[in-house]
């Protein structure tokens, strides 16, 4: 989820532990002097976790959802209270939910925020109680009684959406790949230079690339670079998340035979590709829905892909 002063996305508690405990150690240990032993539990590594992020990426509120439909850990900076994070915090949850098939929600409300989790369909059950020796108040949801959000489409149809994608500058290369991985499903194929920092090095595309990697089953991003060592030297923060990400982002350098290609390109999963002639200018052609393009470089990318390998400079920095 997305709104103008900051955006909602998913989190994993093995890759996201930093931005998660700093949060929820200014709220909860530091401002409400919950122990530290009381706040970290065996839940947090198989939780579904959610972050909302300032426009720069800094770490404002969190939430969780175990396995078994208890919603917890909600917070939110001071500083951010009162301008709706919560409230999408909890939305997302909530889809998240849904879409696993599960029929009730529980969770426990500190008193004062009973009327917070009322306006979204809890409802209070039994007697309040202590927990930290804050007084607390069990509140459940019936999922079945709540209309299901109905999927955002990975590309709209072309009557909402210009297909086209073109590019004669740094910045419209920038937009047009940004509008080409947002579109992406579970799945993206870059081939580049040297992770064009006019493009990689943007802390949206970054984010963008990263929200790919973490949409599910079966995601993946697969990146082919043919001069690593630039991008190694110029420490990219697209190789620290392939690093965090290493099971997820794959990036391998195409074999000699193949460094002689000219062009560079981006695909996705929806039918979408931007290609540029020459992989050092930023002129670029595309599409948002065009499979038969797409399917064509993606075959060249997958030929050549297999002929790749990690380069020894990136297996370095894994070490």
């Amino acid at each position: 989820m997305i709104e103008d002063r900051y955006y909602v996305e998913a989190a994993v508690w093995s890759v996201d532990t930093e931005a998660l405990k700093a949060v929820r150690t200014s709220v909860f240990i530091i401002e409400q002097q919950i122990p530290e032993s009381e706040e970290w539990d065996d839940d947090d590594a198989p939780a579904d976790h959610v972050l909302a992020r300032s426009p720069t990426g800094q770490p404002v509120g969190t939430a969780r959802l175990t396995p078994d439909g208890r919603i917890g850990r909600m917070a939110v900076l001071s500083d951010w209270r009162g301008l709706g994070v919560g409230e999408a915090l909890l939305r997302s949850l909530i889809e998240r939910a849904q879409a696993r098939g599960m029929r009730r929600l529980s969770l426990h409300a500190q008193v004062h925020a009973i009327p917070f989790y009322a306006r979204s369909g809890f409802v209070a059950q039994g007697d309040t109680y202590l927990e930290c020796e804050i007084p607390h108040q069990t509140m459940v949801l019936n999922l079945t009684d709540v209309p299901r959000t109905p999927p955002v489409r990975a590309a709209a149809p072309a009557t909402q959406l210009p297909k086209r994608l073109t590019s004669a500058g740094a910045a419209e290369l920038h937009d047009a790949t940004l509008a080409l991985i947002q579109c992406a499903r579970h799945e993206l194929c870059l081939y580049t230079r040297d992770l064009d920092p006019v493009i990689y090095a943007a802390p949206t595309v970054v984010d963008a690339i990263r929200k790919v990697a973490l949409s599910g089953r079966g995601a993946q991003v697969r990146i082919l670079i043919q001069d690593p060592a630039r991008a190694v030297r110029d420490g990219l923060r697209l190789l620290e998340l392939s690093q965090r990400l290493s099971s997820l982002i794959h990036l391998r350098q195409p074999a000699a035979e193949d460094l002689q290609y000219a062009s560079a390109f981006a695909l996705n999963d929806a039918g979408s590709f931007l290609y540029r002639t020459f992989g050092d200018r930023f002129e670029a052609e595309g599409d948002l829905y065009y499979p038969p393009r797409r399917d064509e470089l993606k075959r060249y990318f997958d030929e050549v892909w297999e002929r790749a390998e990690q380069p020894p400079e990136l297996r370095r920095l894994s070490l």
